[in-house]
């Protein structure tokens, strides 16, 4: 729980010092890295989808709840083990996992061998976030928690980037086999360099009291979130923006293909660009803001969240309805933008209503709902739809099949407001304190 005092002074160990943003820096390249190996398959769904003869509903299968479900499935036992463990191991551990299998794939020889792969690559990456955002939330404050998982979260943008450009200009000159293997090797020394140089900080730091020793049990950390509405609210909110969320990010570079006739390296390009610098742009904005306005309320935690869910929602349906492709790749863009601003203040809400030793569990959860319900659901809706519609629609199915769940997408902004309802109750009465 975050205590109130508004009159406190900033006190200079409330601040970061350089080695924190070290870490920061570092565990941004890792998950940089989290979603290069994850999203170039997006990239590369078409010549894979010819290579094999798989179906659209196979490809979302695959995209979606083949990798959603066992990286849920894993999330909560490897967060137990960091809310008791090394937290540096572990991320190390994931790191090597998922670098090896994303290599793997490249090897497939069938269907089959690649969606055994991709389950490995979810194990792996499992071991990712957990722990990194409990250790951030070690090493950062209260009052700069926003912001420094929203940078962490932007690593997500880059990672898309490369993966697209990169997968992209790979698949058109060598083939997709050749752009997992490029992927997914250089994980391998990061790995190293993470176990090497990154220090288990004390489970105390950043909160000015010592934290208990205690180790809680899964079912009372359950029953302690539960008891926050406004982590339920905002989690129920996320969930319906990563719905559209990933479904947009697995099939927007076959919708531009089918209905705008682009070739992949333009699509991976300019999809790349977008997501890269849009994202991280988005991502860190959110987070900013939300820090900024929650030390005056933390109501605003939520309120930033349901403005920019809602004023994206326009822009997401014009660069469906597009006219050409130009169109819709500037409609594109601020949605975007808008569509990563909440996560910022999703991460630090999630963090600052439980204790240090709750944390890696909290984001496990966090993700078990986001990844089972957005990754899991979302391309694999999509991709059935595009099936079932495609004997009467052809090509343009995509169109509609991703304007219903971007429709559904809409749902997150009651939620929020909501959620904010609860923040002053659950994570205090007053402005975020910088000394806890």
């Amino acid at each position: 729980m975050i205590e109130i005092d508004a009159d406190a002074e900033q006190r200079p160990s409330d601040e970061p010092g350089w080695y924190a943003y070290y870490v920061l820096g570092l565990l941004w390249l890792v998950y940089v890295f989290n979603f290069v190996d994850r999203q170039v398959l997006a990239i590369l769904l078409e010549p894979i989808k010819k290579d094999l003869g798989a179906s659209d509903t196979a490809m979302g299968f695959l995209s979606g709840f083949a990798f959603a479900l066992f990286y849920t499935v894993a999330g909560i036992p490897i967060a137990r083990w960091a809310d008791r463990g090394t937290r540096r191991t572990i991320i190390t551990i994931g790191l090597a996992l998922w670098s090896g299998m994303t290599a793997l794939s490249g090897m497939a020889r069938g269907f089959v061998e690649l969606a055994a792969a991709r389950v490995g690559v979810g194990v792996g990456e499992a071991a990712g976030s957990p722990p990194a955002h409990s250790l951030l939330s070690d090493y950062f404050p209260p009052h700069r928690r926003a912001t420094a998982l929203g940078i962490y979260a932007a690593g997500v943008y880059v990672g898309v980037m490369l993966a697209f450009v990169g997968g992209g200009y790979v698949a058109t000159h060598f083939s997709w086999r050749t752009a997992f293997l490029l992927v997914g090797l250089p994980g391998l020394p990061l790995a190293a360099l993470v176990r090497l140089t990154v220090r288990e900080p004390a489970r105390t730091a950043g909160q000015g009291v010592a934290a208990s020793d205690d180790r809680p049990s899964l079912g009372e950390v359950l029953r302690f979130l539960a008891s926050k509405r406004s982590f339920v609210l905002v989690v129920v909110a996320a969930a319906f923006n990563t719905l559209a969320g990933y479904a947009v990010l697995t099939w927007g570079a076959s919708f531009l293909r089918r209905v705008h006739a682009m070739p992949i390296g333009q699509v991976g390009t300019s999809l790349g660009l977008i997501v890269g610098i849009g994202g991280t742009l988005g991502s860190w904005l959110g987070g900013v803001l939300a820090d900024r306005l929650g030390q005056r309320d933390p109501r605003w935690y939520g309120l930033v969240s349901a403005i920019v869910s809602a004023l994206g929602v326009p822009f997401a349906v014009a660069f469906l309805l597009a006219p050409s492709a130009t169109t819709a790749l500037v409609a594109f863009t601020p949605y975007y933008v808008l569509a990563q601003m909440y996560i910022g203040a999703m991460l630090a809400v999630t963090q600052c209503v439980v204790t240090p030793r709750m944390r890696a569990t909290a984001s496990a959860v966090v993700l078990f709902v986001l990844n089972l319900f957005g990754l899991g659901l979302g391309p694999l809706v999509v991709g059935a739809l595009n099936d079932a519609l495609k004997a009467r629609l052809g090509d343009v199915a995509i169109r509609y099949s991703l304007l219903g769940v971007v429709a559904v997408s809409a749902l997150s902004v009651p939620f929020f407001v909501a959620a904010a309802r609860h923040m002053r109750r659950d994570l205090g009465a007053g402005p975020v304190t910088r000394g806890r």
